[in-house]
């Protein structure tokens, strides 16, 4: 916790029936409450939880140091992770609390925390995504979701398209369909430090090519710019739970290089759930144009990987001047965008001038 900093805690219901604990900023070291203070709400990736945004020093961390600079900080942390496993009729030990994929997370879960941020606060919000929460956020903005409650969003590791993902591991897993044998050996819950992915994580290891020492940088890429002790408060820390059925939606995108609901495998199901024999798919090119955007994206990024970064970008050139910003980095990779040691003066602060522009 950091001096003069006092974080409160708020707890959001889904329509679907998930608690979700949001934590809140509302004021940074000087005290100061008075003046506007614009809101934005932080998203985290999958795996990981809203520690992600304080885990380093907290001038090196995005949620104090927006904090300080007079903006009001809201930091999510989605279902299934260690403070969000509340739901209004499940257990987390019931397989059906774990029947979601990041689809649930655009239906139901973004809209009810941004609604939440936005009555409490009476203001629209910025939004910043890392990870799965760009994912989540692009999808919604193509289906014209929240966009009367924000007034930017900054998009860092951007994920939509997954076909040119360079890492090995989730290459590997996505392939030989790991999450779905998980799933049909009874692990609903894809939980990082459970037995079933000691398993998976024991298969892939045997893979030829595959670097298991260094497990952080073969599922990121090599990051740069990280502390090793950040790193050892991660690792103690995260990584956090998701869903099974998620990492196997985030298997079929890599797989078909497609933006597209869950394929529930026949066309049968699939008409059962959509009223369509394919899921159906979310069109990055129907991204609002007049959305303000900055995404940052890194040359070693092995989730977030430039070329598909790339085939986002020619979807979204019809955004022009000041509405988009695009900053690439060639030594950064996906864990540097939250936790890298010079992340303020790289990233964080053309957030916050792009921020002020909007």
């Amino acid at each position: 916790m950091m001096e003069g900093c006092d974080m409160l805690t708020a707890s959001v219901t889904t329509q679907d029936g998930y608690i979700l604990s949001l934590q809140r900023i509302p004021q940074g070291r000087s005290g100061q409450t008075t003046g506007d203070r614009p809101p934005v709400l932080l998203q985290h990736g999958v795996l990981m939880d809203g520690m992600t945004w304080l885990i380093n020093a907290p001038d090196e961390s995005l949620a104090y140091i927006l904090a300080d600079n007079f903006f009001d900080v809201w930091i999510a942390n989605s279902r299934g992770t260690r403070y969000s496993r509340g739901h209004t009729s499940l257990s987390p030990n019931d397989g059906a609390y774990w029947d979601w994929t990041w689809d649930q997370l655009v239906a139901d879960e973004l809209p009810a925390l941004v609604q939440y941020v936005h009555d409490q606060t009476g203001q629209k919000l910025h939004y910043v995504g890392h990870s799965l929460g760009t994912l989540v956020a692009f999808a919604s903005f193509s289906r014209q979701m929240l966009l009367d409650k924000l007034r930017s969003a900054a998009l860092l590791s951007p994920i939509a398209y997954l076909g040119h993902v360079s890492s090995l591991l989730c290459r590997i897993a996505a392939e030989n369909h790991m999450a779905e044998a998980m799933l049909g050996l009874g692990y609903p819950e894809f939980d990082p430090k459970g037995h079933g992915v000691a398993t998976l994580l024991k298969t892939l290891c045997k893979k030829p090519n595959v670097n298991c020492y260094d497990l952080m940088a073969s599922f990121t890429g090599p990051n740069c710019c990280l502390n090793s002790s950040t790193v050892e408060l991660f690792l103690q820390n995260e990584p956090q739970s998701t869903s099974t059925k998620n990492v196997i939606h985030l298997s079929q995108m890599l797989r078909g290089n497609t933006i597209s609901m869950f394929d529930y495998g026949s066309n049968d199901e699939n008409m059962k759930h959509y009223g369509q024999s394919t899921p159906p798919a979310y069109d990055m090119k129907s991204v609002p144009t007049d959305l303000p955007l900055f995404l940052a994206y890194g040359g070693q990024d092995a989730l977030s990987d430039p070329n598909d970064v790339q085939v986002l970008l020619n979807d979204l050139t019809n955004h022009e001047g000041d509405d988009i910003v695009v900053q690439y980095r060639e030594d950064y990779a996906h864990a540097d965008y939250v936790m890298g040691v010079n992340a303020e003066q790289v990233v964080y602060d053309p957030i916050m001038a792009f921020f002020k522009l909007h």
